[in-house]
């Protein structure tokens, strides 16, 4: 079959609106959009999440699958993948700050949302689905393939929702991404019973689709939230280099990143509750 490529017109003039207007301010001398600061952060956290996906496939499942090997280099594949999706949190954190300090283009939005899919949709899945076939191998195959899916296909529904959703300013609706990632992510290295583990996942990703609000990281709380993430980039290199005390560091950092998970919904539902409350009275 052959196609052929539609015939070209000549474009009538269009009314100029203020989107339209920024994205011609944003073209090259040949038409193609400028990257921003801002957006090279944004690429820099997708390619975040595609080492993180590298060196859970060359350290972890490769030696797996070909000689069933589960030593040091699973260790420090495994912390690797981690810091570099902890990593491409930051990027994520510091290019929403630099957007809105400096300027973005007109593609910033879609490059963030893209990004956001590979390192905390795709990678926390694939992180689930070799923890699987390492950890349990076979049999529990299929209860893993369906949670990896779910945190998949949950991320891709927060991603969409959030672009055509209009909230009141300092909140989001779900569980954010790259949140949601971090905390699967910290289950799945606590080494709870397998049942846990997947219920904690499942749960993570109905998280990320509820009508739960959660702040946003904005001013202090932006602060807070990447010296956090320092920390727990600082934990996992402790860990991988077998630094004294760093098994402690590690299981402390992922417990309190759970137990934040699960306060943050109670929070959430005693602020709606209380709310509800005053007004009624």
């Amino acid at each position: 079959m052959t196609v052929t490529e539609p015939e070209k017109t000549t474009p009538t003039t269009s009314p100029t609106t203020p989107w339209t207007r920024e994205l011609a301010d944003d073209r090259g001398p040949q038409g193609h959009l400028r990257l921003s600061l801002a957006d090279v952060l944004t690429l820099s956290n997708a390619v975040c999440g595609f080492a993180a996906i590298y060196c859970i496939t060359t350290a972890v499942l490769v030696p797996h699958l070909t000689d069933g090997s589960s030593g040091e280099g699973v260790r420090q594949g495994a912390a690797s993948a981690v810091m570099f999706i902890l990593l491409g949190s930051l990027f994520d954190l510091f290019d929403g700050v630099v957007a809105r300090k400096l300027r973005s283009s007109g593609m910033g939005a879609e490059l963030d949302n893209l990004s956001d899919l590979i390192s905390f949709g795709l990678a926390p899945a694939y992180f689930v689905v070799v923890w699987g076939l390492v950890g349990g191998g076979d049999d529990h195959l299929l209860p893993v393939m369906v949670s990896a899916v779910a945190v998949l296909l949950a991320g891709v529904m927060r991603l969409a929702r959030f672009s055509i959703t209009t909230m009141r300013d300092g909140m989001f609706e779900g569980m954010p991404i790259p949140f949601a990632a971090l905390t699967v992510l910290s289950v799945v290295l606590l080494q709870l019973p397998f049942v846990i583990t997947l219920v904690a996942v499942v749960a993570v990703a109905y998280l990320m689709v509820s009508r739960v609000e959660y702040p946003k990281p904005t001013g202090r709380l932006a602060i807070a939230t990447a010296a956090w993430g320092t920390v727990n980039i600082g934990c996992l290199v402790s860990w991988a280099l077998r630094a004294p005390g760093a098994e402690r560091l590690l299981v402390t950092g992922c417990a309190l990143q759970v137990t934040l998970a699960a306060a943050l919904p109670v929070c959430a539902a005693y602020r709606k509750v209380r709310t509800r409350g005053l007004r009624r009275g």
